[in-house]
């Protein structure tokens, strides 16, 4: 218990004055949700969720409005923020069906129905946080018990009924599997072998975005995505949802090169060694990792229509493109990121080759040349290198070789100084304006300038402007 208040103690210390404030305006206040499973497990916390029962919402905000600014968002749900503070304080509520459901806020729920509504067990748990600043002892709420799911590693839903009622949970057990490498109870997977992934009050689909939320936690929050994609696969429903990923498993390799199996096996090895990149210092912030993990995921699609009797795919980066792109569409709407990965997935055998064929540094340059300025030579590398580690033939954990192939590449890329992006031009529009009027022929022109530059090594605008100019 000394432990477990140590934890809590940091976060529940500054905003002491204001749980008392509430406490002394009628409220119990727990603490509930995520952030008690990550005390459990002993996770870093990153916000804290407050549940007040006994107070009305605007005798809640009243009290809160004396500390700061309340911002409304969700006041509707009956949840409230005050600026700066990373806590939501809610009521508890009961929702109706649907993505849109009418919320009845009633203080007085009690905190074994409030925790009833929650989607899984170790969801479900609370501390009473009038207990932790009193005298009383402090222990975890658990009606429902996620201690106990906790400690034997599995997933349970609190309410089976109440489950289905909300198709993004469905989503959310994938995540929760990568995160914390717990698999669901078999009630639960026959429970999302069912459920319906519609809202079930209008039948719309579930949108885009709360999907695309849920997939960015599995990719960003997990030591191990893979495992996601798996459950997926596993209770049958990866066929549906991602057929991309699902005609992998039937794609077969050849064991010279993939000792590990078919291109499914590869992939989700690929992502897993694409996810440990952030813990080695080799990502430099979250977009880039996600973007990273997406490449790994989509880099092999195309071998699905390439592969041939004998096993070879040759082609597959190029045709893995508009399958990438499709298949990442139910994913994200990001067109950003899309556009990242489809380069990614259409260089990514590029790396390595270039170093096999001792290429010389003109063709470093024309390769971030075509990256630019969407992806670099170095990010480009971290796909192909997530490729290479993503080889076990003997288990399902991606390997550790081939860092050392990975700082050859990027020693070659600083020998040409393009490892974080291409060649700047030398010779520019305003160069040519006094022969050329700005136009098509203009675009051409530079562009014929700029491949003479890292090709021949020219670094003279003189030069350049005299040999594009030439009839």
């Amino acid at each position: 218990m000394k432990s477990f208040l140590k934890h809590l103690s940091p976060f529940i210390i500054p905003i002491k004055p204001i749980l008392e404030a509430l406490i002394h305006a009628g409220a119990t206040p727990y603490l509930v949700g995520g952030c008690v499973r990550d005390i459990v497990l002993e996770q870093p916390l990153k916000d804290l969720d407050i549940e007040l029962h006994g107070i009305t919402l605007a005798d809640a905000e009243q009290v809160l409005a004396s500390f700061g600014h309340v911002m409304l968002i969700g006041k509707q749900f009956g949840v409230l923020r005050l600026a700066d503070r990373d806590i939501d304080w809610s009521l508890p509520r009961a929702d109706s069906l649907g993505r849109k459901p009418e919320v009845a806020i009633d203080p007085h729920l009690g905190i074994m129905a409030a925790c009833r509504r929650r989607d899984l067990t170790m969801n479900a748990m609370a501390i009473n946080l009038q207990h932790l600043l009193g005298t009383q002892e402090v222990a975890i709420i658990d009606h429902y018990g996620g201690l106990d799911d906790l400690n034997n590693q599995q997933l349970r839903a609190v309410d089976e009924e109440l489950f289905v009622q909300d198709p993004l949970r469905f989503f959310r057990v994938m995540q929760f599997i990568g995160r914390f490498g717990i698999q669901p109870d078999d009630s639960l997977n026959n429970l999302c072998l069912r459920m319906p992934l519609h809202d079930p009050a209008t039948g719309a689909p579930l949108a885009l975005e709360r999907i695309s939320e849920e997939i960015k936690k599995l990719l960003l929050q997990s030591p191990r995505p893979s495992l996601g994609f798996r459950w997926l696969a596993h209770i049958g429903r990866l066929s549906k949802l991602f057929p991309e990923l699902d005609i992998l498993r039937d794609t077969p390799q050849r064991q010279d090169y993939h000792p590990e199996g078919n291109v499914f096996e590869h992939t989700m090895q690929s992502v897993d060694a694409a996810a440990r990149f952030k813990h080695m210092g080799m990502i430099k912030d979250e977009y880039e990792q996600l973007f990273i993990i997406f490449g790994s995921l989509c880099h092999d699609l195309g071998k699905a229509t390439t592969t041939t009797a004998d096993l070879r795919a040759h082609g597959h980066d190029e045709a893995g493109v508009p399958t990438a792109q499709a298949l990442l569409k139910k994913m994200t709407n990001d067109h950003s990121l899309i556009s990242a990965v489809s380069l990614l997935v259409r260089h990514h055998l590029a790396p390595f080759a270039l170093l096999a064929q001792q290429a010389t540094p003109k063709a470093y340059k024309r390769l971030a040349a075509k990256l630019a300025p969407t992806i670099t030579m170095r990010q480009l590398g971290l796909v192909a290198l997530a490729d290479r580690q993503g080889r076990n033939g003997n288990g399902h954990e991606p390997m550790n070789n081939n860092i050392d192939l990975f700082h050859a590449f990027l020693a070659k890329c600083d020998a040409a100084a393009v490892t974080h992006g291409p060649e700047a031009p030398i010779l520019l529009g305003r160069d040519l304006l006094d022969e050329v009027v700005p136009g098509p022929k203009l675009g051409a022109m530079l562009q014929k300038a700029y491949l003479i530059q890292i090709d021949e090594g020219i670094t003279d605008v003189a030069t350049l402007r005299q040999r594009v100019l030439k009839k």
